[in-house]
């Protein structure tokens, strides 16, 4: 496979890299929170929309494609998060199989 020529300095958008830990909520059980691993740098870019209707309304879901520089600690489960924006990761791949950048299939939830 021939090698993307990835531009570093388009990654401009400073994400945050969560990843879930259990926490005990009091009452014998636990809850999942997120704590965080990384500060990033990375493209975030759009890819596809659709709405699903959740409890009282419309919940709209967008799919992002994020790139980042290669980490060894990053996949499925995680989140990156941006101020109030949350971008779930729901897939990992080494971008052009170089080893240098990853591309996360990440799903971002508005209501």
């Amino acid at each position: 496979m021939a090698m993307m020529d990835i531009d570093a300095g388009r990654l401009t958008a400073r994400l945050v890299l969560e990843r879930p830990e259990p926490a005990d909520d009091g009452q014998g059980g636990a809850v999942t929170g997120f704590v965080e691993r990384a500060r990033v740098w990375a493209l975030i870019e759009p890819r596809s929309f659709a709405e699903e209707e959740r409890g009282p309304g419309l919940v709209a879901g967008v799919t992002h494609h994020v790139t980042v520089r290669a980490r060894d600690d990053l996949g499925p489960g995680q989140r990156f998060r941006k101020a109030a924006r949350v971008f779930d990761i729901e897939a990992v791949r080494d971008l052009d199989e170089s080893g240098r950048f990853q591309l996360a299939l990440c799903r971002e939830v508005t209501g």
